[in-house]
Formats: C-alpha cells, sequence, structure tokens
C-alpha cells in the first residue's frame, strides 16, 4: 500500500496526522536522493573501470534490483506496474550478460549521469528548498501566534487590530508555503516514474545494442524495451494531464478566497487553547480537537506533552456552548461549554474570532453556508451545437497535427460560445460561414463539455468506473465498463456514443494527425469525467479516467453497438509497438510535447 494523498486542504488544518504523513515523504524522499547517489557512483564506477566492469554490473544490478517504486493512492495502472517492474527486469538481464564484458558507449555519462544529477539538483533539490521554506514560515507563524494569543483583551483597539493584521499574513504566509511544499512533493513522486526511470533505460539501450558479442541478447530484450517505452510514454501523457489539473487545484487553494471557503466546508477541528485549573494555578495547555456533530462528541489530542510522560486523547460530551465575554477573561476568542463529564464548564481559546465563530456555529448545529453556481445544461441547444462541431472538425480538421490537443484563443472561443447560445436566438449560427479556425472549435466543445453542472459520465457512476478501469482484468474492466456506460441517463449516454464515434474517426487518421486513441483519452478523460470534490486523490485517479475513454474509443462497437445483456468477450488487440527506428520515435515524442494541454 502507497502513502496517502496530501491534500492542499490538510495544509490548512496543519494537523499531528498531517505532519506525520508529511515525515514519511520526507523520508521517501531522503531514501531516493540516497539511491540516486547510488545509481550515479555505480554508473560512474562501470563507466570508468573497464578491468572491474563485471563487478561493477553486478553491484549496480543489486541496487537497483532492491529499489522499489513508492506509488500514490490505492491503484497503479497497467503501465506504472510495468514501469515499477522495471528496474528488476533491468537487474535480471544484466546478470545474464555479466560474462560478455561489453565495451560502453563513450556518451554513457550523458545518456545516465547526467540526467540523474540534473533530476537530484533541480527536482529534489527544489523540494528541499520548499520543505526549508515550509519549516521557516511554519516556525514564524506558531510563533506570532503564541505571542498573539497572550495579548491581553485591555489594550486598545487599535492594537489588538494591528496583531491581528499581523497574524493573519503569518498564517497565510505558512499557509503559502506548504501548499507549494505539498505540491512539489507531489511533483517529485510522479516525475521520478520516468525521469529516474528513462535515463537508466537509455543507457542500459546502449549497453546492450552497441556491443557484437551481445547482440542475440539485444535482440530479445528489445520487445520488452519497446513495451517499457510505450509505457513511460503513457504514464508521461498521464502525469501532463494530471499536473496540468493539479497545478490549477494549487493555484485556487492559495488563493485568498479559497481560505475563506475552506473555513465553510472543512470537518470541524483545529487547534484549541483549554483552561486547565492545578492547586497551584492556572494554565493553558494547547489541544488538537476534533467536533463530532453527531454525537456532540469533543475528541481533544495534547500537543504539548512532556517526553516522559504519554497523554491519551481525552472525550467530552457536549450539552451546550456559551460565548465567553471578552471583560470576563483577560484572554481573547474564549468560549465556555458544559460537558456531561465535568460538572463546572470547560473554558477555550480559539485561534481567532472567525475560528471561534466557526466552532460556536458547529457546536449549535448550524450548517455552513454555500453558494450554487451558474451551469450549462445537458439540453437541445447543448446537442445542437456539438453536433454541429463534430461535423465541422470532421469536414475540415480530422487530419489534422495535434487536433484538439491544441487550444484555441480564448477571445475566439468565448465569441463562438457566446453567439451559439445567445438567449435571444440560442443555436442560430452556421460554423462554415465564419470559416473558424478548427482548434477554437474543438476548444469551445471541450469547453462546452467541461461546463456542464453535471459531467457526461456523471459524478453517480464515478466511483464505479473507476474501479472498473483499476481491475486487473482487461476483459473485466470492457464488460464493466459497457455495463455502467448503459446506466447513465439517456441525454448522457446518447451524447457520450455521438462523441466517441467522433473521436474514433479522428483516431482512424492518426498516421497524419498524430491522435492515437491514448492521446485522446489524456485529453478527454478529464472533460468527460471528474469527481464531486476536487482534491489531489480525484486528481491522481486522472490517469483511471483516461483509461475508461482510451477503453471507449478503442472499444467502441463493443461498448455501443452491443446491448448489455448480450455481450460477450472478443480479444481485445494488444496496443501496436512503438517504432524501431530512433529518429520516428524522437520525432513522435518532440512533437507531442509540443502540444498545448486542454
Amino acid at each position: 500500500m502507497g502513502h496517502p494523498p496530501l491534500e492542499f486542504s490538510d495544509c490548512y488544518l496543519d494537523s499531528p496526522d498531517f505532519r506525520e504523513t508529511l515525515k514519511c515523504y520526507e523520508v521517501e524522499l531522503d531514501r531516493t536522493s540516497k539511491f540516486l547517489k547510488e545509481v550515479i557512483k555505480d554508473g560512474n564506477s562501470v563507466i570508468n573501470s573497464i578491468k572491474a566492469y563485471s563487478l561493477a554490473v553486478q553491484k549496480f544490478s543489486q541496487t537497483l534490483s532492491v529499489f522499489q517504486f513508492d506509488f500514490i493512492g490505492d491503484s497503479l495502472t497497467d503501465d506504472e506496474i510495468n514501469i515499477a517492474q522495471s528496474f528488476q527486469e533491468f537487474a535480471g538481464l544484466l546478470q545474464e550478460v555479466e560474462h560478455d564484458r561489453m565495451m560502453l558507449v563513450q556518451n554513457a555519462s550523458d545518456l545516465l549521469i547526467k540526467p540523474l544529477e540534473k533530476f537530484r539538483k533541480e527536482q529534489i533539490g527544489a523540494t528541499k528548498e520548499k520543505r526549508k521554506k515550509f519549516e521557516k514560515e511554519s516556525e514564524k507563524y506558531y510563533s506570532q501566534l503564541d505571542k498573539h494569543l497572550n495579548l491581553s483583551a485591555k489594550k486598545k483597539e487599535s492594537q489588538l487590530q494591528e496583531a491581528d493584521e499581523l497574524v493573519e499574513k503569518e498564517r497565510l504566509n505558512f499557509y503559502e508555503s506548504s501548499v507549494e511544499y505539498v505540491y512539489q512533493i507531489h511533483q517529485v513522486q510522479d516525475r521520478k516514474k520516468f525521469d529516474v526511470v528513462e535515463p537508466v533505460l537509455a543507457f542500459l539501450h546502449s549497453v546492450l545494442t552497441l556491443n557484437n558479442l551481445t547482440v542475440e541478447m539485444t535482440q530479445d530484450f528489445m520487445p520488452y524495451k519497446q513495451e517499457l517505452q510505450l509505457s513511460l510514454q503513457n504514464t508521461r501523457n498521464h502525469y501532463e494531464s494530471t499536473c496540468e489539473e493539479l497545478e490549477e487545484l494549487m493555484k485556487r487553494m492559495k488563493h485568498r478566497s479559497q481560505v475563506c471557503k475552506m473555513q465553510s466546508f472543512l470537518p470541524m477541528e483545529g487547534y484549541l487553547y483549554c483552561q486547565e485549573k492545578w492547586a497551584l494555578g492556572m494554565t493553558w495547555v494547547k489541544y488538537y480537537c476534533k467536533y463530532h456533530k453527531d454525537g456532540r462528541l469533543m475528541v481533544m489530542v495534547p500537543c504539548e506533552q512532556k517526553p516522559t510522560v504519554k497523554q491519551g486523547p481525552t472525550q467530552l460530551t457536549l450539552r451546550s456552548c456559551i460565548r465567553r465575554k471578552t471583560e470576563s477573561i483577560d484572554k481573547r476568542f474564549c468560549f465556555d461549554v458544559e460537558t456531561i463529564e465535568r460538572n463546572g464548564p470547560v473554558t477555550f481559546q480559539a485561534l481567532s474570532e472567525g475560528d471561534r465563530k466557526l466552532w460556536m456555529e458547529a457546536m449549535d448545529g448550524k450548517e455552513p453556508p454555500f453558494s450554487l453556481l451558474f451551469a450549462v445544461e445537458l439540453n437541445e441547444i447543448g446537442f445542437k451545437f456539438v453536433r454541429k462541431c463534430i461535423n465541422y472538425v470532421e469536414a475540415k480538421g480530422a487530419t489534422q497535427e495535434g487536433v484538439y490537443r491544441t487550444v484555441g484563443s480564448n477571445i475566439q472561443v468565448q465569441k463562438l460560445l457566446n453567439a451559439f447560445f445567445d438567449p435571444s436566438n440560442p443555436g442560430d449560427v452556421d460554423l462554415h460561414s465564419i470559416d473558424w479556425d478548427v482548434k477554437t472549435v474543438t476548444s469551445a466543445l471541450k469547453f462546452y463539455l467541461r461546463s456542464l453542472s453535471e459531467p457526461l459520465m456523471t459524478h453517480s457512476l464515478h466511483r464505479d468506473l473507476m474501479c472498473a478501469a483499476k481491475s486487473d482484468n482487461l476483459d473485466s474492466r470492457l464488460s464493466e465498463i459497457h455495463s455502467l456506460v448503459y446506466k447513465l441517463p439517456e441525454k448522457s449516454r446518447e451524447m457520450l456514443e455521438m462523441l466517441i464515434k467522433h473521436l474514433v474517426n479522428v483516431c482512424s487518421h492518426s498516421d497524419e494527425n498524430l491522435m492515437t486513441p491514448s492521446n485522446m483519452a489524456v485529453i478527454f478523460g478529464p472533460t468527460l469525467m471528474r469527481a464531486k470534490e476536487e482534491t489531489v486523490a480525484a486528481m491522481l485517479d486522472i490517469k483511471f479516467q483516461n483509461i475508461v475513454v482510451e477503453i471507449l474509443i478503442e472499444e467502441h462497437k463493443k461498448v455501443h453497438k452491443t446491448s448489455s445483456h448480450s455481450f460477450t468477450f472478443i480479444n481485445r488487440v494488444s496496443p501496436p509497438p512503438l517504432p524501431e527506428s530512433t529518429e520516428a520515435t524522437d520525432l513522435f515524442l518532440h512533437t507531442s510535447s509540443d502540444f498545448s494541454g486542454s
């Protein structure tokens, strides 16, 4: 089981559990850094020591065999499983060819050492810098908060307001550094799947193909190499698709308005200071508290324990909650709660006035406010719009390189949408009359589908579709997805069939437009499917959304032209291998990387 995803919302709460999970990622980061040092060291040994070549290769293969990739989430795609097992495959191959004592090519250092050093310096180094910033801002914020909470309520209002603004500024700085640190950690975790494996694969390729004594073994390795190259390219495509969505989520989570929004939907938990009376006086003790509305139960976990004494969580059952008047206590943001377990009231201090309000509302059983946003509907005008876009693309852009991947001008896209969905005369637009750019039409089509209040493949079926995509059995995947498609509402299924049929037609020209079903799925996975809540875990499932759409395209005839009761299995066709020509492969990768995200 991999590490649980680090949610951006957890950065706001900064709970002990969040800190503990963060430590697990930091340990893994250090382990990866040490592993890369070892690979670089052993690679140089192989390159520079011909006499000790056999011994160096054995050590190198052992290093590869013991390393295993950690992953985020609860499942791996077939490509990720292939990548995760790749080092073991490499190690086994090296053991077979050890006796041949191959000569390394002169540019082995450029193939292996430099990319790994670059990854370690740029990616892991950047993560360590984010970590330093996060720890610095954390220390500044909690130090400022302690000073802030000890201010007397009898100070001048202007002084108190200035103190409030100062602590809020430090809080936002800490929160921003925390979000950036979590984002960078996820980046490194995902990038190392291909940024570390690809240089090793390139190095091994040079070892195996440029030595006359190992030609036979090299030929045996080629099918696996091609399969791994395809897995690496698919994983990179999934990463780019996920990264774009994840970056947008990070930007939204950093916005000040999102901080206020999170306060309204996050579970009621956070830090509180509790007033505790002792024989020799009174003190304030810091707790991390969770309030369960159903049972009116408050769970308090002490945060400042002595090394010699470990205190477990305290549970209190609430009877009532009363705001503490400022003049009655020399502390700000206080409130009292009556509990079943204690005779007298328990006094708590919140972190701010807004925080106290949230605790008060939760304990009074009030729901947090929320607002509904306008969204596009799946209606007759929408069907008309999609049909016209499809007809236009098939007439003018089906063979255009990068169709659906290249993005149109925002101004032109909005102009087209405003003209078509004009309330005074909706749908009265002839796309051929103005000769729109194909990328404007494709971008408008994607924008319409993404703006639906309910995604085309519905929130209610999202979890089932994800489970189907994660199935180990390929026939079961197809069968389950086929069954789920027929559970869609009639309009959604009709729109989906029309769209998938169009994508099949476009992908049939992949020799010209370079849009294979896999590449098309990267674009339309997040367009046709999305989780109800935008979380890091949901973003990491985008690769499985892509798999669902890829299956819908590749198996269109089976899914849409076979009823859900008369479905029969037909052996799936294996994906074609990558071109053996290095020039052709490089051209494809170079061209694909130049396309803008959808």
